[in-house]
Order: C-alpha cells, then sequence, then structure tokens
C-alpha cells in the first residue's frame, strides 16, 4: 500500500476537529432542530473529510446529514466544501423505480389513457410488405419520400385528419387496402400464443367450471364462431346465464349453461279439484243418540240428576 493511500484514508486532523463548521453549516441547510448528534467522520482524500449528524426529522428514519469539509495544501483554515442528507445503512428507503412498461397491468387503463407500444414489441410483426414503397397508413407518401430524398429534407408527419385515405390506384398499396390488409403491424407468432396461453389459463380446459361441466363448448349452441387461426381452439360464449359470456373461450372450455345439457324435470303439478253437484251429503246438527254413553232421559230427569 502506497503512503498516499494511506494518507487519503486517514482523516486530516484539522478537518476532522472542525466539527462545530459542519454542525453549523448542517443546522443552517436543515430546518431547526433536526440536525441531530455527531455519528462519525470519514476521509474522502487528502484534506477532505465529511462530517455524518444523525437527522430527527420525521419520514428520514436513518438517514443523515453530510457535511464535506476541506483545506487547501499548507493552510490551516478549513472551508466548507457541501451538505447533503444522505440515506445511512439503515435507511427506509423509496422501493426502487420501475418502469411503466413494466408496472402496466391489464385493467390498469382506463377512458382515455393512451398506451403507446415499443417499435420493437415482440407480439407484433410489419403486416405489410410493399418493397421499397412506405406503408399505407404511413404519414409520408412515396412521391413526399423521393421529393425529400432529392432535397435532403426532413419531413414532420402531418395531423392524422391530413393524411391520404385512399392509397393511388394501381399501387400494392391499393391491392392491400382492397384485401384488407392495410395495416402496418400485425400479431406474431409470439403475441398468438401469449394471448393464446392468457385466454386459456382464464377460460381453459383446466379450470374448476370445465371440469364440472356436462360437456364443451365446442359442441354447445351458444359458442360464436371466430376467424383466423385462433378459430381453431377458441370461440366467444354468447350465452348471457354462463360466466363466460362474451369472453374468448377454449373450445375444451364447458360450463353448466351447455346448450346440449339435461332438461330439467316438470315440476309437479296437483290435479284440479273435483265438486260432485249431483249428491247431496247430510249433515247432522247434533249427534245421534245412540251414539254417546249417557242414556237418554227426559228433560226433567236430566235435571234431577244435574245433566243439562
Amino acid at each position: 500500500m502506497s503512503a498516499a493511500t494511506t494518507r487519503s484514508r486517514t482523516p486530516d486532523r484539522l478537518c476532522a476537529e472542525a466539527v462545530d463548521l459542519a454542525r453549523a453549516a448542517a443546522e443552517e441547510a436543515a430546518a431547526p432542530g433536526v440536525v441531530g448528534e455527531h455519528a462519525g467522520v470519514v476521509s474522502e482524500g487528502d484534506r477532505v473529510v465529511t462530517h455524518y449528524f444523525a437527522c430527527k426529522e420525521l419520514g428520514y428514519r436513518g438517514w443523515r446529514w453530510a457535511a464535506t469539509v476541506a483545506r487547501a495544501s499548507r493552510a490551516k483554515i478549513v472551508t466548507l466544501d457541501e451538505v447533503v442528507l444522505l440515506p445511512g445503512p439503515d435507511a427506509v428507503l423509496a422501493p426502487e423505480w420501475v418502469p411503466w412498461s413494466e408496472r402496466l397491468r391489464p385493467g390498469d387503463m382506463g377512458p382515455g389513457d393512451l398506451l403507446p407500444t415499443d417499435a420493437e414489441d415482440l407480439r407484433l410483426e410489419p403486416g405489410y410488405s410493399g418493397e421499397d414503397e412506405p406503408l399505407p397508413n404511413s404519414p409520408v407518401s412515396e412521391e413526399m419520400a423521393q421529393l425529400a430524398e432529392a432535397e435532403d429534407a426532413d419531413v414532420t408527419p402531418a395531423a392524422p385528419a391530413k393524411l391520404p385515405t385512399i392509397p393511388v390506384r394501381g399501387t400494392i398499396a391499393a391491392v392491400a387496402e382492397e384485401l384488407g390488409l392495410r395495416r402496418a403491424r400485425v400479431l406474431s407468432r409470439y403475441g398468438l400464443h401469449t394471448a393464446a396461453d392468457r385466454w386459456e389459463e382464464g377460460f381453459g380446459p383446466k379450470t374448476p367450471m370445465a371440469q364440472a361441466a356436462p360437456a364443451s363448448c365446442v359442441s354447445c349452441g351458444f359458442l360464436a364462431r371466430i376467424g383466423g387461426s385462433l378459430g381453431q381452439a377458441f370461440g366467444v360464449c354468447a350465452n348471457e346465464f354462463s360466466p363466460a359470456d362474451g369472453r374468448v373461450v377454449s373450445l375444451a372450455y364447458g360450463c353448466g349453461g351447455h346448450s346440449e345439457a339435461a332438461v330439467m324435470p316438470t315440476p309437479p303439478r296437483p290435479a284440479p279439484p273435483v265438486v260432485d253437484e249431483t249428491r247431496v251429503d247430510p249433515f247432522p246438527l247434533r249427534p245421534a243418540a245412540d251414539s254417546g254413553s249417557v242414556p237418554t232421559t227426559a228433560d226433567e230427569d236430566a235435571a234431577e240428576l244435574g245433566h243439562s
């Protein structure tokens, strides 16, 4: 180890003793009463020392006020370099910043929000190839591109309302427009696979609803087919009573609302009452004379015996 390195790690004596100068500078930069006790000295180099003071400010637990002092070579006067609030080893710090593209989650976008797509997004690939011609929806037409190249000028894209919407007849762009291929980018194979995995995870054959279903969606009358390569494995549920109504479902998915499920039996209905109006049933107002255990007697005898 060289002498210079040893000297730089050893705090300068005059700078290390300038605690009052460092504290006064920290108290001037901070609010009153938030600069705490002296927390140590660190050598930053030849005749450069940093004094640390505890921070008592609420919300800054573990932070320290750092006042750096220095002196010139062969000088006796110590001067202030800078004062700053720095986090200590046990400081409470904010979480590491994450770009918005990595923080975004499904369902975060609301009305009026714009979600720009990266030019190198792996989910997309060029959907139009016109050799050296610009894309059909490019803000720079072929004539303007040739003019800009000849005059070595920069062309600024105009507003969407000022862009040409109908390509010149007979060009590749016109054919692409007629075939419905006028899109700058389409889903790549990676984009198709990620979408299929995401849809199958939500409404696929491994979900509890599909495991308990009487049949799969491929035989359900409420399934609306979709086109393209994804139509070979997915469709759209159109059953308003299904939990997947309006969702893209796997053909192997299923639920209890299958169109060909067992028909519920009709609840039994009691027979209507029948009244026979041709017969009269007599209902005596008094019981028969021989129906009781008390023999029939005259009223006088009953009164003597205490019977009413």
